[in-house]
């Protein structure tokens, strides 16, 4: 039996983001780890997909994705290496709310190991959704780990899915020279942008190529004329395995035992990502769940940061992390971001009328600055364009502070920069 003041199950963004700050502050950290450490984002999701995007060609894409997954997974592997955590590879089950057995892979050699602790993280992210189709076996379909193993360029691609997974890899493998369809059942693409935006994407991406059929919805992949199908229709929390009815009906103040399915969009958590299943007295005090698994926010900077709220919960401490201020981005080619609502009256801005974006050869993109017309307060910034990202995240950072469109338009910007854009929007 190993006992200790804080045990993480997963190693991802979230769960190793965790484990090293709480090492940090003192606590003993057990992180069990069934995969590789780094999860989704680093192994099989926002890292792979990143390099793809900044890759000439795609021979140089599959061989780059490797060094650089490579390298950052070392640097991981650093961070657990800390005197006060123990990193456990193998998968975790539930035996009661505070005792999880860790049971090694079968070619491992270790030994099953059973931790307790006054505090446990769930931290086990997301797998792939796949539409309930009659054929969905079909050999061609893949989800976005397979396409990010595939070694040769796929000639015509499919895409089910016009969020954020469908439109990056729609961009990217249009750009390798794959010919590209994407179908969607919903009216535009990239539901949490600016609808007005997303349609400028889709069309600049129409123009370089890439087939969408807007509002259209897959029966069967049999009547597909495809190579590959990418299914990129959303993620799902993964609990398989853990046993959680054995934590959550041990819990104090538990009453009946869950009905079926106990999961569905992800663990219940309370504002500090404790698990509130079945505790009608309120949340379970030493369960937490952060990051994917609790579909709140599903990103990998959001998982960073419920790790921090969780630990400062469990140290008693407080902090003024913005939740509610969650800037996100979508890395096509140009890539699109947002923060807040498309909601209420807003300043706009365009690429083509700023220096350093013409001197990129960047001319396409817009943003849109949206402020509260009672107080002047912004309240959001969607925009796509040559590094939007960027300068959604200095938005972000001002609505933290509460900053107005006045405060904004006398703060000094670089010329010339793209962040001149959004001094421009805030002038209009």
């Amino acid at each position: 039996m190993i006992d200790t003041d804080l045990l993480v199950i997963g190693a991802g963004p979230g769960g190793y983001r965790a484990a090293a700050y709480a090492a940090k502050q003192g606590l003993q950290v057990v992180i069990v780890e069934q995969d590789e450490v780094g999860g989704t984002c680093l192994n099989r999701g926002c890292i792979p997909t990143k390099t793809y995007v900044h890759s000439a060609t795609f021979a140089e894409a599959v061989e780059r994705q490797q060094q650089v997954v490579a390298q950052l997974r070392s640097g991981v592997e650093a961070i657990l290496s800390h005197p006060a955590i123990t990193l456990l590879r193998g998968h975790a089950a539930f035996v009661d709310a505070s005792t999880v057995m860790v049971t090694p892979s079968s070619d491992s050699g270790d030994a099953p190991a059973t931790v307790s602790a006054k505090h446990i993280i769930i931290a086990t992210g997301s797998t792939a959704k796949r539409l309930p189709l009659p054929d969905a076996d079909d050999p061609r379909v893949v989800t976005s780990t397979e396409l990010l193993q595939l070694t040769t360029l796929p000639k015509r691609l499919c895409i089910i899915g016009a969020g954020v997974i469908g439109m990056e890899f729609a961009s990217v493998f249009q750009r390798f020279g794959s010919e590209v369809t994407v179908i969607e059942y919903l009216k535009e693409c990239l539901p949490m942008l600016d609808a007005d935006i997303a349609k400028r994407l889709r069309k600049l991406l129409e123009k370089r190529g890439i087939t969408f059929h807007m509002k259209t919805a897959v029966e069967s992949l049999s009547a597909i004329d495809a190579d590959v199908i990418l299914m990129a229709t959303g993620r799902k929390p993964n609990v398989e395995g853990l046993n959680l009815e054995a934590a959550l009906t041990a819990a104090p103040a538990a009453t009946t035992p869950p009905a079926a399915p106990l999961v569905v969009n992800g663990l219940p958590v309370d504002p500090n990502f404790r698990v509130t299943l079945l505790s009608p007295a309120g949340s379970h005090a030493a369960l937490y769940a952060i990051g994917d698994v609790n579909g709140r926010q599903m990103l990998a900077h959001a998982a960073e940061m419920q790790a921090v709220r969780a630990v400062n919960h469990i140290l008693g401490r407080t902090d003024g992390i913005r939740f509610d201020i969650m800037p996100s981005a979508i890395f096509t080619e140009p890539e699109a971001a947002c923060v807040g609502p498309a909601e209420g009256p807003c300043h706009k801005a365009f690429w083509r009328a700023n220096g350093k974006a013409l001197a990129m050869g960047e001319p396409e993109g817009m943003l849109k600055l949206f402020y509260a017309e009672a107080d002047d307060r912004i309240t959001g910034c969607h925009a796509y364009g040559a590094h939007a990202a960027d300068m959604i995240q200095e938005v972000s950072a001002l609505m933290c502070r509460d900053t107005t469109v006045s405060q904004l338009r006398d703060m000094v910007h670089i010329h010339p920069t793209l962040g001149e854009i959004l001094r421009m929007a805030a002038e209009s």
